[in-house]
């Protein structure tokens, strides 16, 4: 079976110039190519802005096609554009994956007074106001722009849970809604982050209300229907209702079929809370791996002092390698970003080494580390070395994993291929000086040339008769050894 790998297809600071969803349809040719077969996109629902990357969802129904919030277009383009680009990534059997944002509603139509009490920003389960007050909250959603085209709902106070600002006493804060039936979302199907992590921004969704449930799964299948999405990306779900969660996904993909791929974000690096989070939803959709993540950065920050034997520790790759999806960086760990945890660009080509090279997982490649990034947080482009690791993922990264964790400093591995399909390599990172390792590739290789794939060094390596070879590696680099021609 072919090696899948998934592609990240924006940045944080991409062009406001609604022409990314072009772009990426001139891109799908060469990222097929490279063995790209899902692809991850921005949010192309209508925002607070043309500004806005998507996260700020305003109408899950406007995807560039009405005049709403100073816009047509999103940030990336137009309706027909997204659906052009649909088109185009699955003639090139690349799976599209839509970033569903379901936690919340940002930029409301109108006001409305109803009853809430304030609770701590650091626990929201203590109440700082001593009874509930009223307040003039922005939860009405209207939608004149799209005038019930596609869907007539209105969204209003009732529908969540609570809200951040108070117009009528023009105060910013974490306002719980007061009413029959509500309340944060029961402590045990949300992160325990802040006391109970139901809220995140804006005015937050109440997946207790029959009426919001049932709103979502018509939107979905018009979605599904409208654009030909094959799965979902799923947005900040340590803040929703792991019950609804688990049964929306099972329920879309009774109806899409068990192709239909999705992936959640959930933001928490504690191994024993993502797998109560993935028994919670019977194992419906894999998880992105944070632990992984931070375990990268740690080892580009500390450098030599990491102890590169315990990159996996505590990971989703480690305890649930069919569950995760793992990266280096994403938007949200780029510079300047809330999450922000980049991964020093020394050991980026580690670091991708480390997720494409292996059997764990799903990796993903960020757009940034790409395409590079511009602007304040700028970043290089790493797209020629990460081209020969998707070349060498695709070709050549099958078999049997031996692996050579013995050092702290240079750790390896082996991938034995598989038989009359693809060679051995072998994998060498270190984060210290030159040296090299001693590993086996198979004693059908002896007396063969084996090279460095991405001609970090220049030397050759001649298996001996008994199947091994003396690895080299260069200081703080990676190797990737295979049969020379």
């Amino acid at each position: 079976m072919e090696n899948q790998t998934l592609f990240q297809a924006f940045e944080w600071y991409i062009p406001n110039d609604g022409h990314h969803w072009k772009r990426l349809s001139e891109l799908a040719p060469a990222l097929a190519e490279k063995g790209i077969r899902k692809i991850w996109l921005p949010p192309a629902f209508k925002a607070t802005s043309s500004d806005d990357v998507g996260y700020g969802v305003y109408d899950l129904f406007d995807l560039g096609e009405f005049d709403q919030k100073g816009t047509v277009r999103t940030k990336y383009g137009t309706k027909d554009e997204y659906i052009s680009l649909i088109q185009t990534l699955k003639a090139h059997a690349i799976e599209p994956l839509a970033d569903l944002v379901l936690n919340h509603k940002a930029g409301a139509d109108h006001t409305e007074r109803f009853q809430v009490v304030e609770v701590d920003p650091e626990n929201r389960t203590v109440e700082l106001s001593e009874a509930p007050f009223e307040i003039r909250g922005w939860t009405h959603f209207s939608f004149e722009g799209r005038q019930k085209v596609y869907n007539d709902f209105e969204w209003h106070w009732y529908h969540f849970t609570g809200t951040d600002y108070d117009a009528k006493g023009q105060k910013s804060g974490i306002y719980l809604i007061q009413g029959d039936n509500k309340g944060w979302a029961d402590d045990e199907l949300v992160d325990n982050e802040n006391g109970n992590y139901d809220y995140l921004m804006y005015a937050d969704l109440d997946f207790k209300h029959p009426e919001v449930v049932q709103q979502i799964y018509d939107w979905a299948d018009w979605f599904v229907e409208t654009t030909g999405i094959a799965g979902f990306r799923l947005d900040a779900i340590k803040h929703i209702d792991s019950f609804f969660m688990g049964n929306f996904i099972r329920d879309m993909m009774e109806k899409h079929g068990e192709d239909f791929y999705v992936f959640g974000e959930f933001w928490n690096s504690d191994s024993q809370t993502n797998t109560d989070y993935l028994a919670s939803i019977d194992y419906r959709f894999d998880l992105v791996d944070v632990r992984l993540h931070h375990n990268l950065f740690e080892a580009s920050e500390q450098q030599a002092d990491y102890d590169l034997r315990e990159i996996f520790n505590g990971t989703l790759a480690q305890n649930h390698p069919e569950s995760a999806v793992t990266f280096v960086d994403n938007h949200d760990t780029q510079g300047g970003q809330a999450l922000e945890s980049t991964v020093q660009e020394w050991f980026k080509p580690l670091a991708y080494a480390l997720i494409l090279l292996r059997e764990e997982g799903l990796p993903c490649v960020f757009y940034g580390d790409y395409m590079g990034i511009e602007g304040e947080f700028a970043q290089m482009s790493f797209r020629e070395i990460l081209d020969k690791l998707l070349d060498i993922r695709l070709q050549l990264a099958y078999g049997e994993q031996v692996d050579y964790f013995d050092d702290a400093n240079c750790i390896g591995w082996v991938r034995l291929g598989q038989a009359n399909t693809a060679t051995p390599i072998a994998v060498l990172l270190s984060n210290n000086t030159a040296t090299y390792k001693r590993m086996f590739v198979g004693q059908e290789w002896a007396n063969q040339t084996f090279t460095d794939y991405l001609g970090h060094i220049d030397d050759v390596v001649v298996i001996d008769e008994e199947g091994w070879g003396d690895f080299p590696v260069a200081p703080t680099s990676v190797s990737v050894w295979g049969r020379g021609e």
